[in-house]
């Protein structure tokens, strides 16, 4: 069996896919960095839910959560099947831990899902498993998710957290930012203050970030995007004490692309 490390990615906008943006190309390459596994279970920033669901399809639809993008993004296809067998076993191993999982039908692949894995893997030839997120659940919450994954780490399945580092989307349009706008002061001090608390390993600061990291609130004023991560974080075998910053840019100034590995 091959032992992936646990990943976190930015997703960005849906016309990522399409882009010739760093974060579009580092994608790109990744998956080949990566290899290919048996199968993938993406913890969505677009799946939300009171409690943990799974998605159970065979053959998941494509979801176009999105409007005013181009026009051939509404044609796009990614036709990498499901695995009800591997769903259910992540809801057991989450009901194990205390959590109260369920399986979710005719649940598509949303973009937080099959952008970046279109990128990631273009032939759809790795099974994908959707797992929500819960925003009114906090990052220990989705951190001890992950660690409910952690049987699947050496069983070359790999658990994939897509979401934002940061996602204040009312400030993008608000502040007229241009694609290839800077980041402002208070995106990079949240992002460096990440990257130098996941350098260090101090995953308890980590949890804790909505009261220790710079500008916090402005950079999430909602959660979702960034619990992802901690699934991620969470389902290594450290714990997220080993992690990585694997990849750093930024799209229209106020949305950091980092993406981060955990061993």
């Amino acid at each position: 069996m091959t032992s992936f490390p646990t990943v976190f990615v930015s997703h960005g906008a849906p016309n990522l896919v399409i882009d010739t943006a760093p974060a579009t190309e580092f994608l790109r390459q990744f998956g080949e960095r990566l290899g290919t596994p048996d199968a993938a279970v993406v913890v969505s920033a677009h799946f939300e839910a009171e409690d943990p669901l799974v998605s159970a399809d065979a053959r998941p639809e494509m979801i176009y959560d999105f409007g005013g993008f181009e026009p051939e993004l509404y044609e796009m296809q990614y036709p990498a099947p499901g695995d009800p067998a591997l769903a259910g076993r992540i809801a057991g191993l989450l009901r194990a831990e205390g959590f109260e999982a369920g399986l979710k039908n005719d649940r598509g692949y949303d973009h937080g899902t099959w952008v970046p894995m279109m990128l990631l893997y273009p032939q759809a030839n790795v099974p994908v498993v959707q797992l929500s997120v819960s925003p009114a659940e906090d990052a220990a919450y989705h951190y001890r998710m992950g660690t409910a994954l952690r049987p699947l780490n050496d069983e070359n399945i790999l658990i994939l957290g897509s979401g934002s580092l940061t996602h204040n989307l009312s400030a993008y349009f608000r502040g007229g930012f241009t694609k290839d706008a800077e980041m402002p002061d208070w995106v990079e001090a949240f992002a460096d203050w990440m990257h130098e608390n996941v350098a260090g390993g101090s995953i308890d600061a980590l949890l804790d970030y909505r009261s220790r990291a710079p500008y916090a609130e402005e950079n999430h004023p909602t959660p979702e995007h960034l619990m992802p991560f901690f699934v991620a974080a969470g389902a290594a075998v450290s714990g997220g004490t080993e992690g990585a910053r694997v990849h750093a840019s930024s799209s229209h100034g106020v949305l950091a692309m980092d993406a981060y590995t955990f061993a």
